[in-house]
């Protein structure tokens, strides 16, 4: 059993936190979501709830084997927050893998570690995700070395099944 960190926050992707978690746990893996404040609800898109179990503020990278980051309008809010973006760095140096999809590549960019690597987003953030120097491309999974990631909901099936056989691997 592996541990992955997701982050959460209000108007998150729906989507692009439940599946990749479910497919996760149906894996046998534990998903822990962490927020700004552990214990509040936060809201998606869609509205559908869910508990943040522990605050990003007190998360112990090296507790994690992978962290996911779902899009919507959730990045750009979680991307100002420097144990965010330490998180990021921490995991990435260690190589452990992060999975990122659609406005997800938000956080990434602020963290500073897309310079020179291969992934995608959504097309609406293509310029900012060319401009952090990242080597963009339209497909609907790229996977450089931990990094995973896949442009928006369509894509959800290549998205967890990387995730899934990437921990398998690990």
């Amino acid at each position: 059993m592996k541990r992955i960190l997701a982050f959460v926050g209000d108007l998150y992707e729906d989507l692009e936190l439940w599946y990749p978690k479910i497919r996760l746990q149906e894996a046998g893996h534990e998903v822990v979501l962490a927020g700004l404040e552990a214990g509040r609800t936060y809201h998606g898109k869609k509205g559908i709830p869910c508990r943040a179990q522990a605050a990003v503020s007190e998360v112990d990278p090296e507790a994690y084997d992978a962290l996911l980051v779902p899009g919507g309008f959730m990045p750009d809010r979680l991307r100002r927050e420097a144990s965010v973006l330490q998180i990021v760095r921490r995991m990435d140096a260690a190589g452990r893998a992060i999975a990122f999809i659609c406005h997800g590549g938000w956080i990434l960019i602020s963290a500073g570690i897309l310079q020179g690597r291969r992934a995608t987003s959504t097309r609406a953030i293509r310029d900012d995700m060319v401009n952090a120097g990242c080597l963009w491309s339209d497909e609907p999974l790229v996977i450089d070395g931990n990094l995973i990631s896949s442009r928006n909901p369509g894509d959800l099936h290549h998205f967890a099944l990387a995730l899934v056989e990437h921990l398998q691997l690990a």
